[in-house]
């Protein structure tokens, strides 16, 4: 079928867009090879994607180059179809997108210094340059997703659906569980904590007599994510930091510092860098303590006192326990209950057994079902250790995909099939209504058979 890898093709669109090019871009061709409606590609915009796949880590593959030509068709259906519609991206969110992936390559490269000379230009052009690919991209996602917003299944959808599936190649599920957790983090008292607030305290005097903010922040700042960059976050709302740190982002200048305070991740002191509307552009360093012993001390006793109310008293329900007891707001929320992290719009709870994190698929194994664990020490991917009690809810062994067990997996199955019919007969009905023309270097491509209906020949390829 004509459109059975638009899906493919359109991902590729985001993903080679946001990929860092490690190579040059290649100036010196300006092939057109494919004309789209009022817009062209050209085989220099191929090439830079190709190029920002092989840095991704893909191996060289001329099926890819037919793929991206795909992938900036149907971007370009989708974006000229968003004017018609009035499917609009603000100036400000193309900005910060811009802002993102460029902090993510100033990142990746080593330095803002180091990445200029490997692009050959000043980031400030090449935001420049990439600024309206990426605005077409951010348009084509939207409007992909008006096409799509309404599109749902039915329980009568989805039994079809698995009606139809051939018998013979029903993926088989691995032994999933539903595991409740109740978290126990070491909290320590301002005693422990006060040579951490003094550090930060310290780091605040220097920047104010002058030291530079930036090469601070890479050296001390316990912000791993933004310390690289100088502890600079970027453009914001308000939503996105903790109530704390907002309320001193959104409360000072351009230009001004916050004292130094507390959030649940330590101590920190910020800069205002630029205010746009609604969103701030900050930076800031990051002090957080290191547990001591006597808090992971503290921390076993109130796991341990929670532990017999679970198991002493018949009446206590582990949902209304960990809502109560647990630190973790992720799952304290949901009665304690971990959420399989591949398919969380779904909001699932079952979760294969090889996707649980190690520590905790160890402790379940030995535990049957309705059991809950002795407390133990966790250490997490962040390096924190807490206390934890594990609830193994239930467990279903590993089994040929049906209706009866498995109803959410094919629920989604169902829906993507659903959701890639109407994508693949919008792109249909478009490119049939609208001039396409591809190069001959390109139309031989499997994925790009039937999608030109203008030939174009190989003369008329060349711009002035």
């Amino acid at each position: 079928m004509l459109m059975r890898k638009i899906g493919i093709a359109f991902l590729l669109s985001i993903v080679f867009t946001a990929s860092f090019a490690q190579a040059q871009p290649v100036r010196n061709l300006d092939k057109i090879v494919a004309v789209v409606g009022s817009s062209i590609v050209l085989k220099s915009d191929v090439e830079l994607r190709y190029a920002n796949y092989l840095a991704s880590g893909g191996q060289p593959n001329d099926k890819v180059r037919c793929e991206i030509v795909q992938s900036f068709i149907t971007q370009k259906l989708l974006a000229q179809q968003a004017v018609i519609d009035s499917v609009t991206v603000k100036d400000d969110e193309v900005d910060n997108e811009v802002d993102r992936r460029m902090r993510g390559m100033i990142s990746r490269a080593g330095g803002q210094d180091r990445l200029e000379q490997f692009l050959g230009r000043s980031v400030i052009q090449y935001k420049d340059e990439i600024r309206d690919d990426i605005k077409e991209n951010m348009v084509a996602t939207r409007m992909r997703s008006k096409i799509t917003e309404k599109i749902n299944v039915t329980p009568l959808d989805v039994e079809n659906y698995f009606k139809k599936l051939a018998k013979d190649s029903l993926p088989t599920f691995n032994k999933e569980v539903e595991v409740g957790e109740i978290v126990f983090q070491p909290k320590m008292d301002k005693e422990e904590k006060e040579p951490y607030r003094q550090k930060a305290e310290e780091l605040l005097a220097r920047v104010k007599k002058g030291e530079d903010f930036g090469n601070l922040a890479r050296i001390y700042s316990n912000d791993t994510g933004s310390a690289p960059d100088g502890g600079d976050l970027g453009f914001a709302d308000r939503n996105t930091f903790v109530k704390e740190f907002a309320a001193w982002a959104f409360r000072l200048k351009a230009g001004e510092m916050s004292p130094v305070f507390e959030t649940e991740y330590g101590f920190h002191f910020l800069q205002v860098i630029e205010r746009r509307g609604e969103q701030v552009h900050v930076r800031h360093i990051l002090i957080m303590p290191s547990v001591t012993e006597a808090s992971i001390e503290r921390a076993k006793k109130r796991a341990d006192s929670v532990y017999l109310l679970l198991t002493k008293n018949k009446n206590a329900d582990f949902s209304a326990v960990a809502s109560y007891y647990s630190d973790d707001k992720e799952t304290k929320y949901n009665g304690g209950m971990m959420l399989n992290a591949e398919n969380v719009e779904t909001r699932t709870t079952y979760i294969p057994t090889d996707k649980l994190d190690p520590q905790v698929a160890l402790t379940i194994d030995t535990m049957k079902v309705g059991e809950v664990s002795q407390p133990q020490l966790f250490t997490e991917q962040s390096g924190k250790k807490v206390y934890k009690i594990l609830y193994l809810k239930s467990a279903t062994d590993a089994h040929k995909a049906n209706l009866k067990q498995d109803f959410p997996k094919i629920k989604a199955a169902a829906l993507d099939d659903k959701t890639n019919r109407v994508i693949s007969e919008w792109f249909e009905k478009r490119r049939k209504e609208t001039f396409v023309k591809i190069d001959p270097e390109f139309e031989v491509c499997p994925e790009l058979k039937g999608w030109a209906n203008v030939p174009m020949s190989a003369q008329s390829t060349k711009t002035p």
